[in-house]
């Protein structure tokens, strides 16, 4: 079986064995399901999406996880239009359905969470409620009312939440369920009770079940062998299962970034998979899906030939890439823009509720604020830079059929993002370089490397000029009394690091610092991490990766100075500062790593600009400033050519 073939999913078939899986994304309007949405989905389907699941909506008032969680009550509408957007391109649309209990949140309800037991999340530390028969009843009712509301909607059928954030998970696990009575005795029995009562209400509608079938807590958590009886009790309530493995109270991130190897859920997936067949022909077992960071074709196909599961989970790589399924049936796989598994604009779940979107792909998300471009006569353009921002910029020109040239100083194409990948871990950010260069060689854009544009170059050209250079080295806010100090971008380029311990100082709190120290380590070399804050790569709670970063650093040998602010380098010592008491001690230290912040290249002056030499932050920004910049070279407002 292929990827891009069509698969029978209850009642419907599918027309490819792809999934787009639920997943928070802030689009909504209210609690509902809203416009953005729409075009959201719309985009992927139209990519050629088998399955795709919208957001989970919460099946009952008590539960509010995050601000925009969609309330199934406040969705019909919504689901309406999304199913109505979708059906032209033949995707299955289901509706995720779901309640977070405890690992909600009591903030914007201002009632007591709902849980089994009186056992407090570990994130937020709050004790909820027990819950009694009369709410587990209201409960059981919500998912077949929310159910019901969503076939009649038009979706295809369901997709149960019993996965990492969920109600039902929670009562399944022994972390979590210390009840005595019948649901504490027969920890499936809810989950039973919810799928009989989804199953009445939809009919022979899609019903599938997204379940952790292993929270990585052995020591009472659920585990794969718990998954497999709790699988054979509801196989015959259900049309698929999508295998994921965590839950809050585990050893690992629910939602790895790109530290963790792709199809990280494979052997599991094939150990549940086998389970669902056992002693069912083809035809009464559920299908199975895998998940777990599968972003590459080739290993979602290999999947599939080696009988791990009949659908494959891509969510993150259709985020990245909205046509996927049809350049895979194009024959052109290599033309898929790539996801590079680092959950910086993907990841959404935070206090900032941002919009969810891809640092190589800043238009998902903001599919419906996208306007169609306008026809543009053809125009010769010279973007000087060739990183994240020039080569986005020329990219969108030369398929918009312009005449472009890039000019790089470097020998080449990359810019920022070269040595970013570098640092420790980070190497496949490499891909979104890789990627963009193959993309305007192919649209026959002239590259010109090795060579630096003066301003005497530019005057009086006929030619638009777009100016994407990068950045300088930034101040340093201490004093430098005859040792070594190193930039970052000169260690990452293979500057030599003398022998002797080594201080990494990160007054900016996210990947590089840390992936410079464990780089560090790595090599054999005594590290030390310098911050200001009270836990080392504090950006990095926007990314999941907080906690297996400092358990990396540790586990590396690197010694975390934290609440420290660096005041002195000398040629075999540092001075360091306690922030909250201001006293200070010294380091042994034969180099310092600078990792602070840069400014903006300030060569060329007056011209167009985008990326770094506007103000130096992430890929995503001088991608998104990239296309923008070339939208407005020709006259396109926003958005438009892909």
């Amino acid at each position: 079986m292929k990827l891009t073939d069509g698969v029978r999913l209850g009642a419907v078939t599918a027309p490819s064995r792809v999934l787009f899986g639920p997943h928070e994304t802030n689009l909504g309007r209210g609690r509902g399901i809203s416009d953005r949405h729409v075009a959201y989905y719309a985009a992927r389907a139209a990519g050629g999406a088998g399955v795709i699941v919208t957001e989970t909506a919460s099946v009952h008032a008590s539960d509010w996880p995050y601000e925009r969680a969609p309330l199934a009550a406040e969705c019909g509408a919504g689901w309406r239009a999304v199913a109505d957007a979708c059906r032209p391109h033949g995707a299955v649309v289901l509706a995720g359905l779901g309640h977070a209990g405890s690992q909600g949140s009591s903030a914007f309800s201002q009632n007591a969470l709902w849980a089994p037991s009186w056992v407090p999340d570990v994130a937020s530390r709050e004790l909820p409620m027990e819950l009694e028969r009369g709410e587990i009843d209201e409960l059981v009712t919500g998912f077949a009312d929310a159910a019901e509301s969503a076939v009649r909607a038009g979706m295809h059928g369901v997709e149960i939440e019993a996965g990492q954030y969920s109600l039902l998970r929670q009562f399944l696990s022994g972390l979590t369920n210390q009840r005595a009575d019948a649901y504490g005795e027969d920890k499936t029995l809810l989950l039973r009770d919810v799928l009989d009562a989804v199953r009445r209400a939809v009919g022979d509608r899609v019903v599938g079940l997204r379940l952790s079938c292993d929270e990585l807590a052995p020591w009472a958590g659920i585990t794969p062998e718990q998954a497999a009886g709790i699988v054979e009790a509801v196989a015959d309530r259900i049309d698929y299962l999508v295998v994921v493995r965590g839950s809050a109270m585990g050893t690992s991130a629910t939602r790895p970034d790109l530290h963790t190897e792709p199809g990280f859920n494979t052997d599991l997936c094939r150990q549940i998979r086998e389970v669902s067949g056992k002693d069912r022909n083809e035809r009464s077992r559920p299908l199975v899906a895998l998940q777990g960071s599968v972003v590459e074709p080739e290993q979602a196909q290999q999947a599939l030939d080696d009988g791990v599961a009949d659908l494959v989970e891509m969510t993150r790589a259709q985020i990245a890439e909205p046509r996927l399924v049809e350049l895979v049936r194009a024959g052109h796989p290599e033309r898929i823009r790539p996801c590079v598994l680092c959950n910086q604009k993907c990841r959404v779940r935070d206090n900032r509720n941002p919009i969810v979107s891809c640092i190589g792909e800043p238009f998902s998300g903001h599919e419906s604020s996208a306007p169609e471009p306008a026809p543009a006569a053809r125009r010769e353009a010279l973007v000087v830079g060739g990183g994240p921002a020039g080569l986005e910029a020329a990219r969108v020109l030369a398929e918009g059929g312009h005449e472009v040239e890039i000019v790089e100083k470097d020998d080449r194409l990359g810019g920022a993002a070269l040595w970013a990948a570098e640092v420790g871990g980070r190497g496949r950010l490499r891909r979104i370089v890789d990627w963009l260069e193959a993309e305007v060689r192919r649209l026959g854009v002239r590259v010109t490397l090795g060579t630096e544009v003066t301003e005497a170059d530019l005057v009086g050209t006929r030619r638009d000029v777009l100016v994407a250079i990068g950045s300088v080295p930034g101040p340093r806010a201490y004093e430098n009394r005859g040792g070594l100090v190193i930039d970052v971008v000169d260690l990452l380029e293979h500057h030599a690091v003398p022998d002797g311990p080594v201080v990494v100082y990160d007054p900016v709190g996210d990947a590089v610092g840390v992936g410079v120290a464990e780089l560090l380590a790595g090599q054999g070399r005594d590290a030390v991490i310098v911050t200001q804050d009270q836990v080392v790569g504090t950006q990095l709670a926007l990314t999941g990766d907080l906690a297996d970063a400092n358990g990396r650093l540790q586990r590396a040998g690197v010694r975390l100075e934290k609440r420290s602010l660096l005041r002195e380098v000398h040629p075999d010592h540092v001075v360091l500062e306690d922030i909250f008491t201001a006293q200070r001690r010294t380091l042994p230290c034969a180099s310092v790593i600078h990792c602070g912040h840069r400014l903006p290249n300030p060569d060329l002056a007056g011209w167009p600009r985008a990326g770094d030499c506007v103000a130096p932050r992430t890929i995503h920004e001088a991608i998104l400033e990239g296309r923008r910049a070339a939208h407005e070279i020709t006259a396109l407002v926003g958005g438009g050519v892909r």
